[in-house]
């Protein structure tokens, strides 16, 4: 599993990046996790409000922090 955090850095992507970790963590799932910043990468996904969450090239979430039993689903469809 490929999970992307979208967003320039800003302290909500961070910490949607800490509760994807910490859900990943907790499912117990084998994932890559990919913080990514460039501004150009993150419009190729058609995301213009970050933060932002991409699980196997499906846009999951953007412009807020998920709650992390929200993203165990998305971990576990």
């Amino acid at each position: 599993m490929e999970i992307k955090v979208l967003g320039p850095g800003c302290s909500r992507c961070q910490q949607t990046e800490k509760v994807v970790k910490e859900a990943v963590a907790e499912a117990g799932v084998e994932a890559q996790i990919e913080k990514v910043s460039d501004v150009m990468k993150i419009a190729g996904y058609g995301v213009f409000g970050t933060p932002a969450v991409v699980i196997d090239g499906v846009v999951k979430s953007v412009g807020k922090i998920p709650d992390k039993e929200e993203v165990k689903r998305w971990l576990n469809p």
